[in-house]
């Protein structure tokens, strides 16, 4: 999806050489003899300037353009503040989705590939991300809130439930909260499928086949998701429960301890997280050293949810270290729903230094065994993710326009998060890193480097490599053990907000 080159800069593999035509309007549309490759895999960025000027450029730009950007449709005093904070959370993660559909899974279909080599990367990353949104906005618009809303499940229409006399504050939390979840299902499934599964078994078609079949299919995947995990949510959300149309009580509170649907969002957000980690800083390992094809790409999809599983219930039990046991009933920071929203926002503060580490720096380490690197990055960008936890959680209402405090209904740190990625997205995929990179074609051998990446051939079975995997396993039950021990230390004596 976005694995770093070999020239340490953004980008997964991506670029099949330049096209040798005069640029048109006709441009626009895609190549007839499209070669199936992707344009992200057909490119290679490199720097514009030596040392750290490119990733000190690139983020003082993003910097400016994310504050500007988060003041004119986010921020609760800016200009259409989206923030409420669930319209704007929707906004966010139906434009990832987007980005994902349109960069990854259709390959910017319809347009045409020497459109994307010749056009000045300001100019296409402009067009991409108003097409984008634009298309975002028929989706939520006219798919969500008119089709679904007025024909189907009268909780996706804001006018409808106030109508039905909830109040016009509450009816359009609801209702954004509704399509939102929609949208975090799919930026799990839709990259997994590309990823993990390798876009397997339509890999072969040519778009737009490819890129209708993947998006419908993910899409059903992700509505049947959604209908036994979050509907039965939305249904307790009414007084009173709307027990006809769906399961209430829910049946995971039993062992969520909750009726509420953020249980859900803790384990689908981390399923999210857990996607781009395996693409960009494990480098698919180990998964891609099983060699037969469909079992590679089916312990790939189910491995990430078990990891996601894994890191999900570890960091609820964390938050319990931190700050005491739950207390059913209670609201704010002991309350079980909320420390199941804050498992995911938790994962989310891992994803930004995991991309940043990925896009602008090289995906370092490089110069290390698979595995020691991965372990490396990872535990870098954990504890690089520590680091964005504190200065958020000490800075966000100073700037951001949001409210002091941990669980404060109007702290959402999702949202400036990936409202963050994205604009990460729009740099690396749509403007190949501009300003501080540029997009090259890859040469064929490249192309088939990247090709065989998918199998790993530089970590071979042998009984050095079960020496270190003991090794690994009883240094990582002893990590846990230390984490486990030091947690509740942390909860009495760090005090990250006063």
């Amino acid at each position: 999806m976005m694995r770093q080159t070999a020239e340490g800069v953004p980008g997964r593999p991506p670029s099949l050489a330049p096209t040798q035509v005069p640029f048109s309007a006709g441009e626009f549309l895609m190549d007839k003899d499209s070669t199936g490759i992707l344009y992200l895999e057909s490119r290679r960025l490199v720097k514009r300037w030596s040392g750290p000027w490119p990733a000190l450029v690139n983020t003082l730009v993003m910097a400016v353009f994310f504050y500007i950007t988060w003041w004119i449709f986010q921020d609760p005093r800016g200009v259409f503040r989206l923030y409420t904070p669930y319209v704007g959370y929707m906004v966010c993660r139906w434009m990832l989705i987007l980005f994902i559909w349109l960069a990854y899974i259709f390959d910017f279909w319809p347009f045409k590939r020497s459109w994307l080599e010749r056009t000045h990367p300001v100019v296409k990353g402009t067009v991409l991300t108003l097409v984008s949104v634009a298309a975002m906005f028929v989706l939520i618009k006219g798919f969500f809130i008119e089709l679904l809303g007025n024909y189907g499940i009268a909780y996706f229409n804001p006018s409808r439930l106030e109508e039905m006399g909830i109040t016009e504050f509450y009816a359009l939390e609801y209702a954004t909260e509704a399509i939102m979840m929609f949208a975090a299902i799919a930026s799990w499934l839709s990259p997994s499928w590309v990823v993990a599964c390798e876009g397997a078994p339509w890999n072969k078609l040519k778009q737009p086949a490819k890129g209708l079949t993947i998006m419908v299919v993910t899409f059903f995947l992700s509505m049947v998701v959604y209908f036994v995990t979050m509907h039965s949510h939305m249904a307790i959300l009414f007084y009173p429960w709307q027990q006809y149309t769906a399961i209430t009580p829910p049946y995971w509170e039993t062992f969520a301890n909750t009726v509420s649907g953020n249980f859900h969002i803790a384990w689908i957000m981390c399923c999210t997280v857990v996607v781009w980690q395996f693409e960009t800083i494990w480098e698919r390992y180990p998964f891609n050293l099983i060699k037969t094809d469909w079992l590679r790409r089916t312990a790939s999809f189910f491995g990430i949810i078990l990891i996601a599983l894994a890191l999900c219930f570890f960091l609820y039990y964390a938050q319990d270290l931190v700050w005491g046991q739950t207390v059913r009933g209670t609201r704010r920071l002991a309350a079980p729903d909320w420390r199941w929203l804050h498992v995911g926002e938790m994962a989310i503060f891992w994803l930004v230094p995991t991309l940043f580490l990925n896009f602008y720096c090289g995906n370092w380490p490089n110069n290390f065994s698979r595995p020691v690197r991965v372990c490396i990055r990872t535990f870098l960008t954990a504890a690089l993710a520590v680091l964005v936890y504190v200065v958020y959680y000490k800075t966000s209402h100073l700037f951001l326009g949001t409210q002091k405090g941990f669980s404060h209904p109007q702290q959402f740190p999702m949202i400036p998060m990936i409202w963050l990625i994205n604009i990460f997205l729009i740099n690396v995929w749509f403007m190949d890193g501009w300003p501080g990179w540029k997009a090259v074609p890859r040469t064929a051998e490249e192309l088939q480097e990247v090709e065989d990446e998918k199998v790993a051939s530089d970590v071979r079975w042998s009984p050095a490599l079960a020496k270190g995997l003991a090794v690994g396993i009883a240094c990582g039950v002893g990590l846990y053990a230390v984490v486990v021990g030091v947690l509740p230390w942390i909860g009495q004596t760090v005090q990250i907000i006063k």
